[in-house]
């Protein structure tokens, strides 16, 4: 399957691993531009080894929840392309949280500002430049937890469901200046970052129930429609989110 993706400058966040490392690979292998960034050097510095492409692919360090280096993530990109095609908002954080009644307003916060706050912050950035260009490509990683209550995932359903709504009005915003804002939202997926639910039997076998397909999705599975949205192929389509989920929300 060809997206056409050749030549397009492409921000990754959170490109370093999981669901990003895998993104940032298939955009490359389109023969796109890719800028991943994360918080860490060294897991940067091996996303580069892994990915082999030296030509194409620039790694930049910055905590996106920090609007400092959300600042200079972007003048960097400027100053070497002048341009931003493609922004895939990835980085999340999901944990283990107890019910609203018991929880610490520390981890709300951190949680919030992980997933809504630094999601909000660089596409204020992308969305500033791609308006000058009138033209561009917002996708975002959701989850079926904005729209489905989870035990344990209850702060970030109500992060992601922010993010489905910024999605909406970003798109709102921008379609006048032929932008398209959309969102993927997997079910779980078997990645290093949801390996505290797969990795245990019992808890796999209970989600694996409430799935049609009778399967969690792998990276695969959500990368193909990503790349979709980012592609000429959805040019009439924004403001949507794309539920990845097996069918588990068709039921």
């Amino acid at each position: 399957m060809k997206f056409d993706l050749d030549g397009k400058i492409c921000l990754v966040t959170g490109g370093s691993r999981g669901i990003g490392f895998e993104i940032a690979r298939s955009l490359l292998a389109e023969k796109a531009r890719v800028i991943i960034c994360g918080r860490k050097a060294d897991s940067l510095e091996k996303a580069k080894e892994a990915l082999s492409a030296p030509e194409n692919l620039m790694t930049v360090q910055a905590h996106i929840g920090k609007p400092e280096e959300v600042d200079r993530l972007f003048e960097t990109i400027d100053k070497t392309y002048g341009r931003l095609d493609i922004l895939i908002n990835n980085v999340g954080m999901n944990l283990i949280t107890p019910g609203i009644a018991d929880l610490d307003p520390g981890l709300w916060q951190k949680i919030m500002d992980t997933n809504l706050g630094g999601t909000f912050l660089v596409s204020r950035k992308a969305a500033f430049m791609m308006r000058a260009q009138t033209r561009g490509k917002i996708v975002t990683i959701s989850s079926v937890a904005a729209t489905k209550a989870s035990p344990g995932m209850g702060i970030y359903g109500i992060a992601k469901a922010g993010i489905e709504m910024m999605t909406k009005v970003l798109a709102s915003e921008l379609a006048p200046f032929n932008i398209q804002v959309n969102a993927v939202a997997p079910a779980m997926v078997r990645t290093k970052f949801s390996e505290p639910f797969w990795s245990n039997a019992e808890l796999l076998a209970h989600i694996t129930k409430t799935i049609p397909m009778g399967r969690i999705a792998e990276i695969e599975d959500v990368v193909k429609p990503v790349l979709f949205l980012a592609s000429e192929g959805s040019s009439y389509i924004t403001g949507q989110t794309l539920m990845v989920d097996g069918g588990s929300t068709a039921i």
